[in-house]
């Protein structure tokens, strides 16, 4: 995989995570909320694992159907992309 890709996912991840992070201690404080529109995005454009580990860690969105639901299948759909751009590489 190249780097640029790699970094990338490791850079979408982090800011994914973060995103679970703050919003899980806006909701704690009674503030505006990160939009779970945003957070759902986040996760669909490469950040699914960073979500996950977030939803988990933090336990955050974790009783929400579109986040349990959404957020592994994104990691199934990132996975498949992964494992399939790296068999294109070896070949």
């Amino acid at each position: 995989m190249p780097v640029i890709l790699i970094s990338y996912l490791v850079i979408i991840n982090i800011v994914s995570f973060s995103m679970f992070y703050a919003d899980k201690q806006k909701a704690k404080k009674h503030l505006w909320r990160i939009p779970e529109s945003t957070l759902i995005i986040s996760a669909l454009i490469g950040g699914s694992f960073g979500a996950f580990a977030a939803m988990k860690l933090f336990r955050h969105k974790t009783k929400h159907a579109k986040f349990y639901i959404l957020i592994p299948v994104f990691m199934v759909l990132h996975i498949f992309i992964i494992v399939t751009g790296i068999i294109g590489i070896v070949r």
